[in-house]
């Protein structure tokens, strides 16, 4: 074999050996990159992990930073701005509270909220005062959140806000900014037990005279009690689309407000309630206006009673309360003089509460009205018999007239020449009698004159 055949042998196979170790350490080196730019798996209870963005920068901002990154410094307390107003924004964030609440537990990192921190020193934020961060920071939550923030914006929160008032709620303001809860089941989607008194809580941090009144109410007092069955303050007033309460149709619209717990049998014959307070207020006259009017005309101004007018409005009491209770006399009595001043003592008594008369309950009525129930169809029912049997009695007696009529009676030109007939007779009979009386004149007069001779 010629030399120069084995040095080109020999420089190839170097050639070669060099390629595969440069490939080789390519491979190592970007296996490093890609497990450096992949999220580590955190394990959780139950066996479940969740995906912690790592500390190396990607082009993702999302996934760019890991939680530990950022409460390496809020972490901390003692992190703060000064805001233009002079106001202090603290930036310390719980690292425990934050792992307890839901976006903790489903494992968000805090870059998918801030997506515009990616680097450090950060871009400066720009707000005013600490209230001028929370509004701004309400666009955080609608990027997740589009269906809740879109029924948002319909509230009556949202109208004060277009109206220039900055204190009206925004979503950090009831589930807070870093210690959002779970409010449900995430396997039955079911509102969970302590959530119902978190709720009032919530909105008390904004409304605390109504929620004064509403924890000392017949509702409030049994939530507090660990009642679940009592509403709160979204079962009355909805979750995210809150309506404007004083408004003419929500004022219209209340009485179905109140019937959606009043009028569910499974629930009131636990306590012993009438589930019939709907359909007796409809059949009243204050509740038939209602109606109408919620019909017809719902942004009327009307004044005739709804529920909260005579029960209050979150001071509702039990009915049997000796001070404001409305199965007492003299408290019924306050309450229909508020709207009827010349009602004397004994006003109330025409009114028969929510209850239908029965043998238990108001068994005077019930006895009239069965007695009403049978002698009025009884009485009616008579009267059209008697009709029908006098009407047919009638049509009977003129249907057997006629076979008879038209055998005896003649036809027009029968009864014409029968007419006829009858006059010539009776002319020729009178002729008969004229010859006969002249006849007989004449025999008299001959006999005379035979007696005279």
């Amino acid at each position: 074999m010629p030399i120069r055949r084995v040095t080109l042998y020999i420089l190839s196979g170097a050639v070669l050996l060099l390629f595969s170790l440069s490939m080789f350490f390519v491979t190592v080196a970007s296996a490093d990159h890609t497990k450096q730019g992949q999220p580590t798996a955190t394990p959780q209870p139950g066996g479940a992990t969740t995906q912690t963005a790592p500390s190396a920068k990607t082009s993702d901002p999302n996934l760019s930073i890991a939680n530990e990154v950022c409460l390496g410094c809020h972490g901390v307390p003692g992190e703060t701005i000064t805001l233009p107003s002079g106001e202090t924004w603290d930036l310390y964030v719980t690292p425990e509270m934050y792992q307890d609440s839901v976006h903790g537990q489903m494992g968000y990192a805090c870059v998918q909220c801030h997506t515009d921190v990616g680097e450090y020193p950060h871009p400066p934020f720009q707000a005013k005062d600490l209230r001028d961060v929370t509004l701004k920071m309400r666009e955080v939550c609608a990027r997740c959140h589009t269906r809740e923030s879109e029924l948002e914006l319909d509230s009556v929160h949202a109208a004060a806000r277009a109206e220039g008032v900055r204190e009206a709620a925004v979503c950090s303001d009831c589930h807070t900014a870093h210690e959002v809860r779970r409010l449900t089941d995430p396997n039955t989607h079911k509102m969970l037990p302590d959530v119902r008194q978190w709720i009032p809580e919530r909105c008390g941090l904004c409304h605390s005279q109504i929620y004064q009144e509403y924890a000392a109410s017949v509702h409030g007092s049994a939530l507090s009690e660990g009642n679940p069955d009592v509403p709160t303050c979204i079962d009355c007033h909805g979750v995210h689309n809150i309506e404007d309460p004083r408004t003419a149709y929500f004022r219209l619209r209340s009485p179905y407000i109140c019937a959606k717990c009043h009028t569910d049998s499974t629930l009131m014959s636990k306590y012993g309630l009438t589930t019939d307070v709907l359909n007796t207020y409809v059949d009243d006259f204050h509740g038939t206006t209602a109606v109408l009017f919620e019909k017809l005309s719902p942004d009327a101004q009307v004044n005739t009673p709804v529920c909260y007018d005579c029960h209050g409005v979150h001071d509702i009491s039990s009915t049997n309360d000796p001070a404001t209770g409305l199965k007492i006399k003299a408290n019924l009595l306050a309450r229909c003089q508020a709207c009827h001043p010349d009602a004397t003592t004994n006003f109330p008594t025409a009114w028969m509460s929510h209850y239908v008369p029965s043998p238990q309950v108001y068994p005077l009525v019930y006895y009239v009205n069965l007695f009403y129930k049978f002698f009025i169809p009884f009485t009616l029912g008579g009267m059209a018999l008697l009709v029908v049997l006098d009407v047919s009695r009638g049509l009977i007696n003129r249907r057997g007239k006629r076979p008879t009529q038209m055998t005896e009676e003649p036809d027009e030109t029968g009864q014409a020449m029968a007419e006829t007939d009858a006059s010539s007779a009776a002319d020729a009979a009178g002729e008969r009698s004229d010859r006969d009386e002249d006849q007989d004149a004449k025999t008299a007069s001959d006999e005379v004159e035979e007696k005279n001779g």
